[in-house]
C-alpha cells in the first residue's frame, strides 16, 4: 500500500534520475500535509488542528495501546486499521532515508582506529570519545589516500577533533571557529596535550598544534578565502595563531604552487556550514576531500522563508528547486525526531512525554486567555519550558520509587512544597484537588496541569488564575492525546532521521 517508486525497489540516490524521483515524491507527499506538518504541537489543541485530521483517523488511534504509538512512526501498522491510515504510515515510510550504521573499515579500506588516551580524550564523554576516534581514523586514512598534506577543521569547537589528528596523527591542522572562547580553551588544552606527548617522546619530535582561527564562516566565498590563506605552506611550519576574521569582503586566494592539497573536516557541522563546506569541495582545486558528519539540518537557511545575501542552505540544487521541494522551519524541527528514539520509550516514560506536552499546550492556551501580553511579548517560553520538560522527564526516571509515596502526601504537604519551591516539575500524582465529575485518573493529570500551570505563571511574573477557569481549558484538551499527535507527525516529518 505504500507508495513505490515508478522505477520499482526503495527509492535510491544511484542516478540524478532516481534522486529527482525521492525528491518529487516527497515534494507531493509534503504538500498532501502541510497544513499538519507546519503547525506545532501548541497548535493542535489552540487552533483544534484535530479537526484536520481524519476522525476516523483519530477514534481508531484513541483506542490504540502506547506501544502501537510508539512504534507507528517505524511504520508499524495494524490491520484493523483504517486503509487511509496505513497507506499514510507506509508511504512515509517508503521515503524514509535509510540509516544503517556501518563500520569505518567497510567504508575506507585499510583504515587503523586508535584508541586515544586519557589525556587526549579529557573532557569527552563516551559518545564523543567513539566520534573522535573513529572521524579521525577516517580522515587521517583519506588524507594518506589523496595525498592531502593539511586539514581543516571546521566548527572545531573546543578542538577534539583537531588534537586528535595532530598529536595522535601527526597531521598539520587548522581550526576554525566561530568563538574566540573555543580558540582559547583550544590553545590552552593543545599546549597541556603537547606537554605530555614530549614527554612520552624517546626521539626528539617535533609536535605541532593545531592553528587556530576564529571566523564566522556565512557563506562558501569566506570559508574559500580563510581556507587557502591559512593553509600556504609557510616552509612547512603551521604554527599556532588565533586570527579574527570578519564576513565583510572576503578575499578569495588564488590557488599557488605554495598552497597544500587540503581536506575539509567537520564534526557536527550545524546547518548551513556543511553546505558551504560542500560549495567549498565543489570550487576550490585544493580541497581534495571532504569529511564531514553535518548536524542541525533545522538551522539551514531555506531559499523560500530567509532573506539573506548569502546563498540559502536549501535547496542546493536545480533539481530540487525544480520539484518544488519546499521544507520551512517546523517540518525542518519535525525532522530531528528520531522513529528509534521513539521506540526505546518505555509507556511510562511514554505517558510522561505525552501528558507534559498537554500541559505545555494547555498552559499556552491559559497565556493566551488571561494573559495576552505575556504571550505576546515573551518568546522564551518556549525554551524555557522545554528545559522544564527535560528536568521533569529526568526526574521521573532516576525516582520512579518516589512516585508511591506522593500518593500519600496531603494538599497541604503539597502547597506548603509548591510555595516554598515554585518548581514547575514537581510531581503531584494522586493528589485530588479536582472537581468531584471528573475521573480519578483525569483528577491526576489536571491536579500536574494546575501545578505545572501555577508555577510557569510565577515564573513569568503573572497572577493566579482560578481553578475553575484552568479546569474548563483542561476539558477542551485531555480528550485529546498529544500523543496521536505527535506519533503521526513524526514519520511524516522524520525522513532523515529514522532508519
Amino acid at each position: 500500500m505504500a507508495a513505490t517508486p515508478a522505477s520499482g525497489g526503495a527509492y535510491s540516490c544511484e542516478t540524478a534520475a532516481r534522486t529527482r524521483e525521492w525528491m518529487e515524491a516527497l515534494a507531493a507527499f509534503l504538500g498532501r500535509h502541510r497544513p499538519l506538518l507546519e503547525a506545532h504541537v501548541v497548535n493542535f489543541f489552540k487552533d483544534r488542528m484535530w479537526e484536520l485530521v481524519d476522525a476516523e483517523w483519530m477514534e481508531c488511534l484513541r483506542r490504540e495501546p502506547v506501544e502501537s504509538l510508539l512504534k507507528l512512526p517505524s511504520g508499524c501498522v495494524q490491520e484493523h486499521w483504517p486503509a487511509t491510515l496505513r497507506e499514510f504510515v507506509l508511504t512515509a515510510r517508503s521515503l524514509v532515508i535509510p540509516r544503517e550504521q556501518k563500520a569505518p573499515q567497510s567504508l575506507v579500506p585499510d583504515i587503523h582506529v586508535a584508541s586515544i588516551g586519557t589525556v587526549l580524550a579529557q573532557g569527552m564523554n563516551s559518545k564523543k570519545k567513539h566520534e573522535i576516534e573513529n572521524l579521525a581514523a577516517v580522515v587521517h586514512a583519506i588524507a594518506k589516500s589523496c595525498g592531502a598534506k593539511t586539514v581543516v577543521d571546521v566548527g572545531s569547537g573546543q578542538g577534539y577533533l583537531a588534537q586528535a589528528l595532530s598529536f595522535e596523527y601527526q597531521l598539520p591542522v587548522v581550526a576554525i571557529d566561530a568563538s574566540s572562547h573555543h580558540a582559547s580553551v583550544t590553545v590552552a588544552r593543545a599546549e597541556r596535550i603537547k606537554k605530555y606527548y614530549a614527554a612520552k617522546c624517546v626521539e626528539k619530535q617535533f609536535l605541532k598544534v593545531p592553528r587556530t582561527i576564529t571566523c564566522h564562516v556565512l557563506s562558501s566565498d569566506t570559508l574559500a578565502a580563510v581556507t587557502l590563506g591559512a593553509c600556504k605552506d609557510d616552509n612547512g611550519e603551521h604554527l599556532r595563531e588565533t586570527k579574527a576574521c570578519t564576513e565583510k569582503s572576503p578575499q578569495i586566494q588564488e590557488p599557488t604552487q605554495s598552497s597544500p592539497p587540503l581536506i575539509l573536516a567537520g564534526l557536527h557541522a550545524c546547518g548551513d556550514l556543511s553546505v558551504n563546506m560542500l560549495r567549498v569541495f565543489v570550487s576550490c582545486e585544493q580541497v581534495k576531500a571532504l569529511v564531514s558528519v553535518g548536524c542541525c539540518y533545522n538551522l539551514l537557511s531555506e531559499d523560500s522563508y530567509e532573506d539573506t545575501n548569502t546563498c540559502p542552505g536549501f535547496p542546493m540544487s536545480k533539481a530540487a528547486k525544480l520539484s518544488e521541494l519546499v521544507l520551512g522551519k517546523s517540518i525542518r524541527d519535525l525532522a530531528c525526531q528520531s522513529a528509534e528514539r521513539w521506540r526505546s520509550l518505555t509507556m511510562d516514560i511514554a505517558l510522561q512525554n505525552f501528558d507534559v506536552h498537554a500541559f505545555r499546550a494547555a498552559f499556552q492556551m491559559v497565556l493566551e486567555k488571561y494573559f495576552p501580553e505575556v504571550s505576546r511579548l515573551s518568546p522564551s517560553i518556549g525554551r524555557q519550558g522545554k528545559a522544564l520538560r527535560r528536568q521533569r522527564l529526568r526526574k521521573v526516571v532516576e525516582s520512579q520509587m518516589a512516585k508511591e509515596k506522593i500518593d500519600d502526601f496531603s494538599c497541604s504537604t503539597l502547597k506548603e512544597q509548591n510555595a516554598n519551591t515554585g518548581d514547575v516539575d514537581s510531581v503531584i500524582y494522586g493528589v485530588d484537588t479536582g472537581p468531584d465529575d471528573i475521573h480519578h485518573d483525569e483528577r491526576r493529570k489536571f491536579a500536574l496541569f494546575k501545578d505545572f500551570t501555577l508555577s510557569g505563571l510565577c515564573r513569568l511574573g503573572c497572577g493566579s488564575v482560578e481553578d475553575t477557569s484552568l479546569l474548563e481549558i483542561w476539558k477542551d484538551v485531555h480528550p485529546f492525546s498529544v500523543g496521536i499527535y505527535r506519533s503521526l507527525l513524526v514519520p511524516s516529518g522524520c525522513f532523515r532521521s529514522t532508519g
